[in-house]
């Protein structure tokens, strides 16, 4: 497979010492159905319909190929009797389901390969005990969705292959663990959104491609959690736009590929941000014209072929630029008449002169000449629109895009949506338009629909049934319109709709009747409006809700059991709101919980068993900005080891109480509160004093203390009572005999081992 990474001689040394008699003695074991290479140590068995994993291959095996058969279901410890296995092949296996510890023991395989199979989902613990591997084969499954902590096993894996899944979304903190790995590939899935920390705990990812993907706008914020990227490949998602706000900053980057999108138009700071760019590929768009890019100084290949490229006069300044930095490019020029067909890197700047030597007249021609095209149909020659849905005319003032069936009229000023689109549209762009109501079937012939684009459209009603027909419909964005209200009839017609964003509209309540008509909807964005609480029967019929956003408005109340029909709920937003106290009741029915955002409420106290109903499900708790003055003991009780992230950065808090339950923490933010550091705090500075992370927690006061880290400011706890007592207990265990040997100690340490064994 392109880029394989090859495997150390060194890291393989030990797992490859002669062996010698004891395989050839083992391999009298070998199955019927199988294949031994006694030189190499290898067992195939192939195609053989084997249901189970043999039990009688050579324990020394160190390659087991396996693929092609019907495995379905790989048990907890299915290899235990294989400890010395270096590559594991489990592709075209029919694998449905891999248990929690089904590789445990495999403490020495560098390769798992369990490509092609019908996997959906990886419980958290599938993957453990893999600590060597290097190589991790997942492509051409189903799966929809990665929980964080998956991979926090693999720590020295350096590949990862989630290509040709069905993944939509890459919640925060996905890839936590994976701190060697340098190439992610998330290739031809339905990504649409990545989370701002998506990538974080990536320090070494040097390739990611996200080609072939639903990406419909850059995702900068999360692309910047991995700064060592070298090479990021983004062709073949629907991008229109790119700018300097999307945030893009990665200054190790090297090669960059936005082929073959939809690209209309590149501001020219994009790139601002990334200083060592080298190469630029954008075949393939839908660039009329590019002006010279600002801040990548070692750009060196631009990429433009298969773009209408106009090289009027407006397109002198990229040829000067192209010139002066010596910047090799492609593309041809598709007008003015005179210059069509011309390769780019052919013409000069004086090539582009204007008629007569005003630059207005040759612009109007331009324009004129560019209106002419657009009005003529996208399709292939001789291949009108037909009714079966096959490609056909645009309209006038639209832009249709056969090769990735997208069609846009951005920002065109119209009054109504119009008619026309080719049949097979599979993305539809109208946004910053002007469509204050939606009529019934507002969209006819376009069945094959996945994803419609209304932001900023000035909407303030959809009439019943206006997406009639829509029946492929899985994204609709009606974000930064009118909105205040939907009937309850608004939505039929689009049954599987799965992703519905209504942020920054005006609705005073949940539309809780409308979307009991969307009983596929996974993600419900709503935030930015002016909703006051959250009722029960808001939420009904919403079975199948993952993700539920509702930052940024007025809410006071969750009631209980308005969260109760939603009981996959994974992530819940409701940062930003007026909640003076943690929803607790209307947790309660939500095993699934990964994810609470709570940050900026003024919520100023946490009582006892705050969060207890999720504590079993909650991976990730925010809590940062919330006015938070006192924590009780008990307010983290019920939350067990699950707990990776906990955010209570930019607080009042003067003590937080020790969390020594709380032991698989990734991370704690507690920056940005006022320590008062004395022996009440004795407590909270042990406890940091064990974790191997990071904590953001200093000292406000005493004066004397000020500044210090609580972790570190042992002068100001070593006084404390209960400090002497602990530092005597620690003595024996930490510290051996100043007139022992290094070997005297280990040996007198492991004869008291033996001696607690001996007694149990």
């Amino acid at each position: 497979m392109e880029g394989t990474q090859s495997v150390s001689l060194v890291l393989l040394l030990p797992l490859l010492l002669p062996l010698g008699p004891a395989w050839h003695a083992a391999a009298q074991r070998c199955p019927q159905t199988c294949v031994c290479d006694n030189s190499r140590r290898h067992v195939a068995c192939r195609h053989q319909n084997l249901t189970e994993v043999p039990n009688v291959i050579p324990e020394l095996t160190q390659r087991l190929d396996l693929q092609g058969n019907m495995l379905r279901v790989i048990p907890p410890a299915a290899f235990r009797e294989l400890p010395y296995l270096t590559h594991l092949d489990l592709r075209h296996c029919q694998v449905e389901q891999v248990a929690e510890g089904a590789f445990r023991g495999l403490g020495r395989l560098l390769l798992l390969n369990l490509a092609s199979n019908r996997l959906r989902s990886l419980p958290q613990e599938a993957l453990d005990g893999l600590g060597s591997l290097q190589r991790l084969e997942l492509e051409g499954n189903m799966l929809e969705e990665l929980r964080p902590g998956t991979f926090g096993a693999l720590g020295a894996l350096a590949t990862l292959n989630l290509a040709h899944n069905a993944l939509v979304y890459l919640p925060a903190m996905a890839f936590q663990g994976l701190t060697r790995a340098r190439w992610l590939q998330l290739a031809h899935n339905a990504l649409s959104v990545l989370a701002p920390e998506a990538l974080a705990g990536l320090p070494a990812l040097r390739r990611l491609s996200l080609h072939h993907n639903e990406l419909q706008a850059l995702p900068g914020a999360a692309l910047a959690q991995a700064r060592a990227l070298a090479r990021l490949e983004l062709g073949h998602n629907p991008f229109t736009y790119v700018g300097e706000e999307d945030g893009l900053a990665l200054p190790g980057l090297r090669e960059l590929a936005l082929d073959h999108g939809a690209l209309q138009a590149l501001e020219p700071r994009a790139f601002a941000r990334c200083p060592r760019l080298h190469t630029l590929d954008l075949r393939g768009n839908q660039l009329a014209g590019l002006r010279p890019l600002q801040g990548p100084g070692q750009l060196r290949r631009l990429r433009l072929q298969g773009n209408p490229l106009w090289c009027g006069c407006r397109a002198r300044p990229l040829l000067e630029w192209l010139a002066r930095a010596r910047v090799r490019s492609d593309g041809a020029c598709t007008g003015p008449r005179r210059l069509r067909g011309e390769a780019l890197d052919a013409l000069r700047p004086s090539d582009l002169r204007c008629a007569g030597g005003r630059p207005e007249a040759e612009e109007e021609a331009e324009e004129e000449e560019r209106r002419r095209a657009a009005a003529r149909p996208r399709g292939p020659a001789g291949a009108p629109g037909e009714a079966d849905g096959a490609a056909g005319p645009c309209p006038r003032a639209c832009a249709c895009v056969p090769e990735s069936r997208h069609s846009g009229c951005e920002g065109r000023g119209l009054q109504a949506v119009p008619r026309g689109f080719p049949g097979d549209t599979q993305l539809l762009d109208l946004r910053r338009n002007h469509f204050p109501v939606l009529p019934r079937a507002a969209f006819p012939g376009l069945g094959r629909l996945v994803s419609l684009h209304l932001q900023h459209c000035g909407i303030a009603e959809l009439q019943a049934g206006a997406l009639a027909g829509l029946g492929g419909l899985l994204y609709l964005y009606l974000s930064d319109n009118r909105l205040s209200g939907l009937s309850a009839a608004a939505f039929e017609g689009a049954p599987r709709l799965g992703y519905l964003y209504l942020e920054r509209n005006r609705f005073g309540q949940v539309p809780g009747a409308a979307l009991r008509a969307l009983p596929s909807l996974f993600s419900l964005h709503l935030q930015g409006n002016g909703l006051g609480g959250l009722e029960p029967g808001d939420l009904a019929g919403l079975q199948a809700l993952r993700w539920l956003y509702l930052s940024s408005n007025r809410i006071a109340r969750v009631a209980p059991g308005a969260l109760g029909p939603a009981r996959e709920l994974e992530k819940l937003h409701l940062d930003r709101n007026r909640l003076q106290e943690v929803p607790t009741g209307a947790l309660e029915g939500l095993p699934a919980l990964l994810e609470l955002q709570l940050s900026g409420n003024p919520l100023e106290a946490l009582p006892d068993g705050a969060f207890r109903p999720v504590g079993a499900s909650l991976r990730h708790l925010f809590l940062n900005s919330s006015g938070l003055e006192q924590i009780s003991p008990g307010a983290f009780a019920g939350l067990g080891p699950g707990l990776q992230s906990l955010y209570l950065q930019k607080n009042q808090l003067q003590a937080v109480p020790a969390l020594p339950h709380l032991s698989q923490l990734e991370l704690i933010d507690l920056s940005g509160n006022p320590f008062h550091c004395d022996c009440q705090l004795l407590p909270l500075h042990r406890w940091l004093t064990g974790l191997n992370l990071r904590v953001g927690a200093t000292c406000a006061s005493p004066p004397s203390a000020r500044g210090q880290r609580v972790k570190a400011a042992t002068a100001v706890f070593e006084t404390c009572p209960g400090w002497a007592a602990r530092k005597a207990k620690r003595t024996p265990a930490t510290r051996p005999s100043a007139r022992s040997s290094p070997r005297t100690g280990r040996r007198r340490r492991a004869d008291k081992v033996g001696k607690e064994k001996g007694r149990l």
